[in-house]
């Protein structure tokens, strides 16, 4: 897979754990330009880190040299525009250093210092009230969730559109808990992945009349992340999916980011639209095979 001269943008890397790691990673393999859109509290963190060479092990490359970024922004994929943000998160001084950091602002400095972009990936999602059943989730709570999560895709698609070449790709995260129950992931965030997912469909179908690039999601299995351990359970589900699932064996981050650089190389040129399962297979599992009623 060659993607040399290719630039990538990546939304919601902050640090060297996750999905969006994962997938910058195997996009520097195959030889694309990494450019980084981070949180913006944590867009200090996250440049003192790398440069302190907390990251480096995880930086390394199959050639022997180490993964670089052409830029970091920081990125609130929350807003659209500044006069979006409300007093109390520009009064914070978290976000006082960063001049510009909603979607449109940060396309458009995408746009000046490098013109275009040719891959897309969308590896964010919150959800403030994810480990409240969605019967105790609160209306600003779901809604909380589906800004950040789901339509937070739409709108980096609406702004960094223009920017990306004829063949272009964008990619997003989903999870299983979009069409099936999920005990413990709560918050608005299962409904969230549903909207994400049916959003990835029709935004292949509009962006690809309109600018000729392709969308697709990657639902992907569990992972031991510092995002994926705040929701609590996260060991129990890895757990499970090893129990359960065809493949048994536990997912690794470099499986997604692999499946994330096909879908986003010319090598997968006819397909979008798609939402592609990378779970070991437990998509396709009706059953628990380790339940007690089961067992003879």
């Amino acid at each position: 897979m060659n993607l040399k001269g290719k630039k990538a943008f990546i939304a919601g890397i902050g640090d060297d754990q996750g999905y969006g790691w994962a997938i910058a990673k195997a996009l520097a393999e195959a030889g694309a330009e990494i450019i980084i859109g981070t949180w913006t509290p944590i867009v200090k963190i996250f440049t003192q880190s790398w440069n302190l060479g907390k990251f480096d092990e995880s930086r390394q490359l199959s050639n022997g040299k180490m993964m670089e970024y052409l830029k970091v922004y920081a990125l609130d994929a929350a807003f659209d525009k500044p006069e979006d943000v409300p007093s109390d998160i520009k009064e914070n001084k978290r976000y006082q250093d960063a001049a510009s950091y909603t979607v449109s602002e940060v396309a458009a400095l995408v746009q000046k210092d490098f013109g275009h972009i040719d891959i897309l990936v969308h590896a964010l999602a919150n959800g403030p009230e994810v480990k409240k059943p969605l019967l105790e989730t609160s209306r600003q709570g779901y809604l909380a969730a589906l800004s950040a999560s789901s339509y937070s895709f739409v709108s980096l698609i609406q702004h960094f559109g223009p920017l990306m070449t004829e063949g272009s790709s964008a990619v997003t995260l989903s999870y299983l808990a979009s069409e099936k129950a999920v005990p413990g992931y709560g918050g608005g965030m299962s409904s969230a992945k549903a909207a994400l997912e049916s959003d990835t469909r029709t935004l292949a179908w509009e962006a690809g009349r309109k600018w000729k690039i392709r969308v697709n999601a990657i639902s992907a299995g569990p992972l031991r992340s510092r995002a994926a351990r705040a929701i609590g359970f996260i060991d129990s589900m890895i757990a499970y999916t090893r129990a359960n699932a065809p493949l048994v064996k536990e997912m690794t981050a470099e499986e997604i980011g692999n499946a994330a650089a096909f879908l986003l190389s010319p090598m997968a040129s006819a397909i979008t639209g798609v939402t592609l399962y990378v779970d070991n297979g437990m998509h396709a599992m009706g059953i628990a095979v380790d339940s007690p009623t089961l067992q003879v």
